[in-house]
């Protein structure tokens, strides 16, 4: 990859963080309004990354850069629908992991110490940056609805969030079965300890929660809505945040040791797809290309 490319993004990543260190690849800079008003010829990127929403803005980047990386086939669908490109302008590059892996058995026994809990017990997992968006009530209603008991629910995020939860987690009865966590130092260790990761999210851009959860050997829940459908299987993929079968299935998994460790076994090997040295020379590829 040799040749003199620039690049445009909304959003900073680890895997642009590092193409940047090459000479060859350059930051694009937008016209000022001084060009703008002398009506200079409008230049854009060689390569746009795209993240949140399809604004007019984006359009206008995917459509006059030589290249725009998605994050989602959903996203690059999108473009494609919206956008007057053909299918070869978008190609699509996961969100990579950067965590480094801990071992599930250290880290819940860890966790299990550290709240008082039995360290036999399975560990669900909910965490992200909003929590309502993302579905806490949803998970909350799916925990309140198990009838077994060999589990632990935890519930991270930052101090705020959690603060507001509390005032509608009173009506679950739950207070021996879920922990609240605020802004839990290593988040790492949680998706480590976690059997069961749920996202019942309202939200359709890819979460990366996911990948990690896959990574860290947890068996993932995911609405449909969501791009991250993309990467887990039909069981592990909710009709929508409130689907009904979801107590049955988490039950199954909670009951059926092997078929939980089969799962887990099943993500961590498609985590690993998402490993920061393959992302990183998937965009390089790519790069090398344009």
């Amino acid at each position: 990859m040799n040749k003199n490319l620039s690049i445009y993004f909304k959003q900073k990543n680890v895997l642009i963080d590092e193409i940047l260190k090459k000479e060859n690849i350059k930051v694009f800079k937008k016209q000022s309004i001084f060009e703008k008003l002398t009506f200079k010829t409008k230049t854009y990127p060689d390569v746009y990354f795209h993240s949140g929403v399809l604004d007019e803005e984006s359009i206008e980047m995917v459509e006059n850069s030589k290249k725009t990386i998605a994050n989602s086939y959903t996203m690059k669908q999108e473009m494609i629908k919206v956008c007057n490109i053909t299918n070869d302008m978008v190609e699509v590059v996961y969100p990579t992991i950067t965590s480094s892996y801990l071992k599930p058995k250290d880290s819940k026994e860890f966790l299990a110490q550290e709240f008082n809990f039995n360290k036999k017990d399975k560990i669900i997992l909910f965490h992200a940056k909003n929590l309502m968006k993302n579905g806490v009530i949803e998970f909350l209603n799916i925990i309140s609805s198990l009838t077994t008991n060999n589990f632990k629910a935890i519930i991270a995020g930052d101090t705020k969030q959690i603060y507001t939860l509390k005032f509608k987690f009173t009506k679950y009865n739950l207070d021996d079965k879920v922990i609240l966590l605020e802004d839990y130092a290593n988040i790492d260790l949680l998706y480590s300890a976690a059997d069961i990761y749920i996202l019942p999210t309202y939200v359709k851009t890819f979460s990366s929660n996911v990948i990690k959860a896959m990574f860290f050997k947890t068996a993932v829940f995911v609405s449909a809505n969501s791009a991250s459908r993309e990467v887990v299987d039909i069981f592990s993929t909710m009709d929508s945040p409130t689907d009904r079968s979801m107590q049955f299935k988490v039950e199954a998994l909670l009951s059926n040791k092997d078929e939980l460790k089969n799962i887990k076994k099943s993500n961590k090997e498609t985590g690993d797809e998402f490993l920061f040295e393959i992302q990183i020379r998937r965009l390089e590829g790519i790069l090398s290309n344009v």
